[in-house]
């Protein structure tokens, strides 16, 4: 039996990043297409790892890959519309991050998409796991569960 997911509040997240919808990202039904949340999830958290100066996407000798992901759907989202992306870190492994993602409309206090993604740190050019560097561990702790 499992356990039906319900939206969470802005404030369960620690993070929070603006990203504003395109034309594009509308699909036929008048709303943000289902693929674009993914997109958004990427864009909260690679936008982070480069501000906190964790992530070089073009020389860093370690990457992320994304090796799973999820989304659940509560409410649409749509063309324009600046939504607001909480972010969170509900784990941290030795070469992997698990992140957790909220997208929230403009003023509404429920989000009306929460998913994750998990990446794994690799070497850029083997691309074998590698333990995660000093900086993005140091990167990751704001992210965390107060007391995590």
């Amino acid at each position: 039996m499992s356990i039906r997911p319900i939206p969470e509040g802005r404030e369960t997240f620690r993070h929070h990043a603006r990203i504003t919808t395109r034309w594009m990202d509308n699909d036929l039904y008048g709303h943000v297409n289902n693929v674009q949340y993914y997109s958004y999830f990427d864009t909260v958290v690679n936008r982070y790892l480069i501000e906190a100066g964790a992530l070089d996407i073009h020389a860093g000798a370690v990457i992320g890959l994304v090796v799973e992901t999820h989304c659940n759907y509560f409410a649409p989202l749509s063309f324009p519309m600046e939504v607001e992306a909480g972010l969170r870190v509900a784990h941290v492994g030795s070469s992997s991050v698990r992140y957790e993602i909220g997208l929230f409309a403009p003023g509404e206090p429920l989000a009306a998409a929460i998913g994750h993604f998990v990446h794994v740190y690799v070497d850029r050019q083997t691309r074998r796991p590698v333990p995660l560097p000093d900086a993005l561990k140091q990167a990751l702790q704001p992210l965390r569960p107060i007391g995590g």
